[in-house]
């Protein structure tokens, strides 16, 4: 039996994806290499995740906020995010991974808006692992849109505003048919949730590993993994150890 094999799997894991930057200016290069080095990141990441058995690997590739950096940085970035589905949409295909997008749309390129697309549509009837790539995304702005969409429907009168609950705004998110995370990973030291699946991360165990971005490997995914496996998670109630103590 296999070290994945012997562990709690999680069913879903999300990664923020942070270091890139820091990782080049340590080595005196342009932060582009590091951006380059964690493509490289994401490619062992894939194939760890769907050797573990996880069934959703979600990916903060580009925050809503990202907006805010350089011009070039963020042409390098979209850049490899084209050389990325290119050079291996098609190895992820035969490998029967599911690629979905999470985020905003709107305000995209079209030539990014089409490839994002291609993406989904081809692996769309895949049915291993299910790689979720969060782009333009915030969640700030994914709950705030869907308010405004249930909004929109009590204004129609097809929805009584007294009517609503969290089910109805889980709905209407961008990860609506998606489970929600049980562990979130976050590299490079920072403790912080940085806007991401805020309404997801309800339950989701938090992780926060001192390894940048790019040096993320499968090794040190079996070790967030390991640690997973060692949580209680309790969802509000009593652990087991608990409830056999008061019993």
């Amino acid at each position: 039996m296999s070290t994945a094999e012997k562990r709690a799997v999680p069913e879903h894991v999300a990664i923020i994806m942070d270091g890139n930057g820091r990782w080049a200016s340590a080595r005196g290069l342009p932060r582009t290499f590091g951006h380059r080095k964690g493509v490289e990141a994401v490619r062992e990441t894939v194939r760890a995740a769907a050797e573990a058995g996880i069934r959703y690997l979600t990916l903060f590739a580009f925050s809503s906020e990202n907006w805010r950096r350089p011009e070039a940085e963020i042409n390098d970035l979209f850049g490899l995010l084209k050389t990325f589905i290119r050079r291996d949409l098609a190895e992820l295909h035969r490998e029967n991974v599911r690629i979905r997008i999470i985020g905003d749309r709107t305000s995209l390129r079209e030539d990014i808006r089409s490839l994002l697309l291609e993406a989904e549509e081809t692996t769309r009837g895949n049915s291993s692992l299910t790689v979720v790539i969060a782009f333009n995304y915030g969640s700030r702005d994914e709950i705030a849109r869907a308010a405004a969409s249930l909004a929109a429907d009590v204004a129609a009168g097809r929805l009584k505003a007294s009517d609503i609950n969290a089910q109805m705004i889980d709905e209407r998110l961008d990860t609506a048919d998606i489970p929600d995370p049980d562990l979130i990973i976050r590299t490079s030291g920072e403790e912080r949730l940085s806007n991401f699946l805020l309404w997801q991360a309800a339950y989701a165990e938090l992780m926060f590993v001192p390894d940048l971005w790019p040096d993320f490997n499968r090794e040190v995914f079996f070790a967030a993994l390991e640690r997973f496996s060692a949580r209680d998670r309790r969802f509000g109630g009593l652990s087991a150890k608990a409830v056999a103590l008061g019993s």
